[in-house]
């Protein structure tokens, strides 16, 4: 998706105090919708848009209640993003945010105009419209949490509108910059009742250019949501108010009618279904990503033989695995990802196709196959701690064109990159990140109690 280079310390966590919230009791949590319009975009502009994000990702390294959300599918617009959709501002207004866990910044796209009626509604944020719309001082110690442009007017702190500026550089030259604020939030809570979220600190962007913020990865955003382990993402500010836990379910996107999914800040995502647990890493050189160890790769049963270190976080923060809501492809290790290829070749039970889908390495020929699902070797990932992980084929082999099926798992090179479980490989799976007890548990079943 889009790719920040945030360089927030987590000693700055003590500098943002948790979102204020109005009319939430103990028992509830909140859950907002995930929306995903079907199709995807084609395979080889999502192989594009990955490899990017992963390049760009791998550049930002530096040495109780719930909400529930619906989370609708970015793939109509062109986008395999998933989007949340945030009412912000009093009166409220909505905006389609792409929900991220590789990014902490809030941020959605601003206009300053006195006369709106060149801007439709919800696909930019109008802070004249609010009357909580609250720039942040740059005196603030909120301020320190967010890279300041070059030419950042300087600060006065005896001014009352000396305010906070920001600069988010990309590095394909993509940037947002504008204000840094707090501002009110209204989502539903578990009950069906709405919460009020004050002081829920977040970026107005009133420059945004370039290909990661403006392209065809962003069709259909208005924002981004940064759910990563930094102290500004969103499900840091609500996360001490809610058990510092959240949850999601990626639905099938080939589904008509789609279902909705859903993100679930709060206990309220697995609490009906058992959950499979591994430990979340902390790499200090990636403070954001969450991380977790994968320890093997097998295919139909057979364990290859993967070489432990193929999975490590190196001593400069390189390698290691992420699971990513922002990337949509499946990405390994180089070593594990030449096993995987010519281990699924060698028992797939469908003809190779005549001519590979360009950027992809094994693509089958499903012509006059009803189910071809039946013929696709099973893929099994078991992480640290025993929990093991058996997506459907349909998570790791996708239509690339008329007829042909494509393997949707990518290599990259661990000693400059990391190994990705990307938003295809997660659909239909409950994934619930409990950051307190700093583990990231998973279910089959859990989507259906969503």
């Amino acid at each position: 998706m889009f790719h920040l280079i945030i360089l927030c310390s987590y000693l700055s966590l003590l500098l943002l105090p948790p979102a204020n919230l109005a009319a939430v009791s103990d028992d509830e949590y909140l859950k907002l919708p995930l929306l995903r319009k079907s199709p995807l975009p084609s395979p080889t502009q999502a192989l594009a848009l990955d490899t990017r994000r992963l390049h760009f990702l791998s550049l930002r390294r530096k040495p109780v209640p719930f909400v529930k959300s619906p989370v609708t599918s970015g793939a109509a617009s062109g986008s395999g993003q998933y989007f949340v959709d945030l009412r912000i501002g009093q009166p409220p207004q909505s905006l389609l945010l792409i929900a991220d866990t590789g990014s902490d910044l809030v941020w959605v796209k601003c206009s300053a105009c006195r006369n709106c009626s060149l801007h439709s509604p919800a696909t930019v944020f109008f802070p004249r419209h609010s009357s909580t719309f609250s720039p942040t001082h740059c005196y603030d110690p909120l301020c320190r949490l967010v890279p300041e442009p070059v030419r950042a007017p300087r600060c006065n702190h005896t001014r009352i509108h000396s305010t906070c500026h920001y600069e988010y550089a990309y590095a394909d030259g993509s940037l947002t910059s504008g204000l840094f604020a707090t501002e009110t939030t209204t989502l539903k809570t578990s009950s069906g009742r709405e919460a009020y979220l004050k002081s829920v600190a977040f970026g107005c962007g009133f420059r945004i250019s370039g290909q990661s913020v403006s392209g065809a990865s962003f069709n259909g955003a208005h924002g981004v949501m940064g759910l990563g382990r930094g102290p500004i993402s969103f499900a840091s500010q609500l996360g001490r108010r809610f058990g510092n836990k959240f949850s999601y379910c990626l639905m099938d996107f080939t589904l008509s009618p789609p279902p909705t999914s859903y993100l679930i800040i709060g206990d309220g995502g697995g609490g009906g279904s058992k959950l499979l647990f591994t430990p979340l890493l902390t790499n200090p050189f990636s403070p954001t990503f969450y991380y977790v160890r994968l320890k093997s790769v097998s295919v139909n049963g057979v364990k290859l033989r993967i070489h432990p270190s193929v999975w490590e976080i190196d001593g400069s923060g390189n390698g290691g695995t992420v699971v990513d809501s922002g990337t949509t492809l499946a990405f390994l290790a180089d070593p594990a990802y030449r096993l995987v290829v010519a281990n699924v070749r060698r028992r797939i039970r469908l003809p190779i196709a005549a001519e590979m889908t360009p950027g992809f390495d094994l693509c089958v020929n499903v012509s006059g196959v009803a189910k071809p699902e039946k013929y696709v070797p099973r893929l099994r990932f078991e992480f640290a701690g025993g929990a093991v992980f058996v997506p459907p084929p349909r998570n790791y082999f996708i239509e690339t064109e008329g007829n042909v099926q494509c393997l949707a798992i990518q290599s990259v090179n661990p000693k400059v990159g990391f190994s990705v479980i990307g938003n295809l490989m997660q659909q239909g799976f409950l994934f619930e990140f409990d950051r307190d007890r700093s583990r990231l548990g998973f279910s089959r079943r859990g989507c259906a109690l969503a």
